[in-house]
This record gives structure tokens, C-alpha cells and sequence, in this order.
């Protein structure tokens, strides 16, 4: 959503979603240390290999997430929400 259309909700929908984005947040958390523990595993018992760099390949993911709800946590530290 853009920043206009994010403006013209009430606190409460604003709060709904904020509660939405850290769920969005711990899940990106939550996937990106499993994959660690996978790429730890990995190059222990058999060496560097393709899971090795498998948490890079997430990256990209989560930081398009994050940017993408940049808008939502401005209009919400704006209206002193969070």
C-alpha cells in the first residue's frame, strides 16, 4: 500500500496490520535460522557444498519484505503507534 492510502485508516486497522507485519517478521526470522542450522549441518557433515549458501538465496526475500512494509511503519511511528 502507498503511504496515502495507509493514512486514511483508523488506528485500529493500522494496528491490525502491524500485527500482521510481526508475524511477517518472525516467520522470516524463524525460516532464515532454520536455514543456518541446515547450512551448518551441511558443511560439518559433508563440507561446503550447495546447502552451504542456501540461507543467501533467502536474503533477497526478506529484505523485499521489509521494504515492502517500510510505508506501514512510517505511518505508524508517525501517529506514535508502535
Amino acid at each position: 500500500m502507498t503511504q496515502e492510502e495507509l493514512a486514511q485508516l483508523t488506528d485500529e486497522e493500522l494496528l491490525q496490520r502491524a500485527k500482521k507485519l510481526k508475524s511477517i517478521y518472525f516467520f522470516d526470522a524463524l525460516i532464515f535460522g532454520v536455514l543456518i542450522g541446515i547450512a551448518v549441518f551441511s558443511s560439518v557433515k559433508n563440507g561446503f557444498g550447495l546447502f552451504s549458501f542456501l540461507p543467501l538465496i533467502y536474503i533477497p526475500v526478506a529484505a523485499r519484505n521489509k521494504t515492502k512494509n517500510k510505508p506501514l511503519e512510517d505511518v505508524l511511528k508517525e501517529r506514535n503507534l508502535k
